[in-house]
């Protein structure tokens, strides 16, 4: 029962945490919010605990949220920015382990260079919900916000194999070299990625076949679509690949297997809202369970670095401020370097760093905010080795690990919204035409298939249709068609279609009370309600949809 408790208080908390940040005056960025009431139930007053177990953190929160990362990415976009990405994700991961991992190395001799780099390794992967959540939707530019998401999506993977490795070589249990441990990473990502396009593909064949049994089902559909993440992180990791690259690469293939296209419309419409309030609450869940153990790590990291003559307290303190510092500025050098490498070398088909402002050189550097992954992964390192003697400086990796993912995000909340001030973030007009253009071309292409239908049912005999009604239905139809196709006088047919859809909200509406009415008068039943309610939900959805 206690476990039992204890997730609905944290299921409330994520609730609550959203309502705060609204309710309050001035803006606090959600992840930030949820980790100050994480860290606030977890003092002595209020005493809630939670153990912190990182296997089951990492297979029950972290393989939903990077299947729907995966699957919101653009796959065009991610691509088009393919080199770029892949710079970020494996140039940059790997000189941060080396670069990095040789800073703490000389910071704080009482920790190992192998570990050293572990620590390096785990601190090497950023956060995109936590950069989405501290700027917001549409304040960073689409291409660059496209690689950063790109690179938060696949370097949790690239820098989880490198702790890996780095923790194997530690525990005595993998030789380093450099070709193995390269032949090694390459076999665990991509036997990674061809798992979650597997598992997909199987997924979609299956859901076809059990269409033809079962009917168009959407819960039976829904809860299968519910445990292909987990499935494709379980089947990766028991094989000895990258489960996390699997969970994504799910994601990203559900959309090209054909699932959502070829799902019935009831799954369809569910798909998209069972998604989103997960991903809102496991999100949640991730940030106040770092909340929970800040006050733990603290104690246990003090108390140790007390009793540790080879370690001052303050020091610890002034580590995680330098490293981060350390990170800062190599991702900035990075991001330079190819900026320079791409216009001196890259002149006919430039990396799109050729073009970052020193401005945007800054903005992308302080978007590589660290959080949930880093956090599970320094807390996966384990207790001893396998002589049974302590993982060394274990307390401190932790340490500086928490305090560089809280120090990223309050800086990321005072850096970025200075360095987005002012800033143009893209031709808005443009995506208005764009989406103009793509509204226009569907109707174009809907009035032929009108006309042809038209021309089809007037020739049937079975149909025995009175060609006047098909005519007065079709010229229906066509006409609402012909004002979205209209591109000459798309003001006067946006007016008449705003105009359209108020009459139409308020008539719905009055369906609705007049609805609710008859079953208080007991005219209809409780069946026939919601039957004709689910009717004026969906219509009521589509012309709101439209509103906005």
């Amino acid at each position: 029962m206690e476990i039992f408790f204890t997730i609905l208080i944290l299921i409330l908390v994520v609730s609550v945490s959203g309502v705060i940040t609204k309710v309050i005056p001035f803006r606090i960025p959600l992840p930030i919010m949820q980790i100050a009431i994480g860290a606030l139930l977890a003092w002595p007053h209020f005493g809630l605990h939670v153990d912190f177990d990182p296997e089951l953190f990492l297979v029950l929160l972290i393989p939903p949220l990077l299947f729907v990362d995966g699957w919101k990415t653009p796959t065009r976009e991610f691509f088009q920015n393919g080199r770029e990405i892949f710079i970020l994700v494996l140039g940059l991961v790997l000189v941060t382990v080396v670069g990095i991992g040789y800073v703490i190395y000389w910071l704080l001799p009482g920790i190992p260079l192998i570990a050293a780099f572990a620590l390096a390794a785990v601190l090497s992967p950023t956060d995109a919900v936590a950069l989405s959540s501290i700027v917001g939707r549409g304040r960073i530019p689409k291409r660059m916000m496209s690689v950063l998401e790109g690179e938060a999506l696949m370097n949790d993977a690239s820098g989880l194999v490198a702790l890996k490795f780095a923790v194997a070589i530690a525990m005595g249990t993998m030789i380093f070299t450099v070709s193995g441990v390269t032949l090694e990473f390459f076999k665990v990502a991509v036997g990674g990625l061809l798992i979650g396009i597997a598992v997909t593909w199987i997924y979609s064949k299956s859901l076809r076949i059990m269409s033809r049994w079962s009917g168009d089902d959407p819960a039976t559909q829904m809860i299968l679509m519910l445990l292909l993440p987990f499935a494709s992180y379980l089947i990766a990791e028991h094989i000895g690949f990258s489960g996390i690259l699997s969970a994504v690469a799910s994601g990203m293939t559900i959309s090209k297997a054909g699932v959502i296209r070829n799902a019935p419309l009831a799954m369809r419409l569910r798909s998209d809202n069972v998604w989103s309030m997960l991903e809102f609450v496991f999100n949640g869940l991730v940030f106040i369970m770092l909340g929970l153990q800040l006050p733990g790590i603290w104690e246990t990291s003090v108390i140790q670095a007390e009793l540790d003559p080879s370690v001052e307290t303050w020091m610890l303190f002034v580590a995680v401020f330098i490293i981060y510092t350390a990170l800062l500025l190599l991702r900035f050098s990075w991001l330079w370097l190819m900026k320079r490498f791409s216009r001196l070398l890259l002149k006919k088909r430039p990396l799109q760093f050729a073009s970052y402002t020193y401005r945007e050189l800054w903005l992308a550097s302080f978007a590589g905010v660290r959080g949930a992954i880093t956090l599970a992964g320094v807390l996966s390192i384990p207790l001893f080795l396998t002589d049974g003697t302590p993982f060394p400086a274990r307390y401190q990796l932790v340490f500086i690990a928490a305090g560089v993912i809280m120090l990223s995000i309050f800086i990321g909340v005072l850096a970025l919204p200075l360095l987005l001030h002012n800033f143009k973030v893209g031709d808005k007009l443009a995506d208005i035409n764009e989406m103009r253009m793509a509204k226009a071309a569907m109707a174009e292409v809907a009035i032929v298939s009108l006309n042809k239908m038209e021309e089809r049912l007037s020739a049937d005999a079975q149909e025995a249709l009175d060609p006047d009604v098909i005519n007065e239905v079709a010229s229906r139809v066509t006409g609402y068609l012909r004002r979205t196709a209209g591109q000459d006088e798309m003001e006067h047919n946006l007016l008449i279609e705003d105009l359209e859809r108020r009459f139409r909200l308020t008539a719905l509406r009055a369906e609705r009370a007049e609805l609710y009415h008859l079953r208080a008068t007991k005219e209809i039943s409780n069946e026939t309600m919601r039957t004709l309610l689910l009717d004026l939900d969906l219509m009521e959805a589509l012309l709101i949809d439209k509103e906005h």
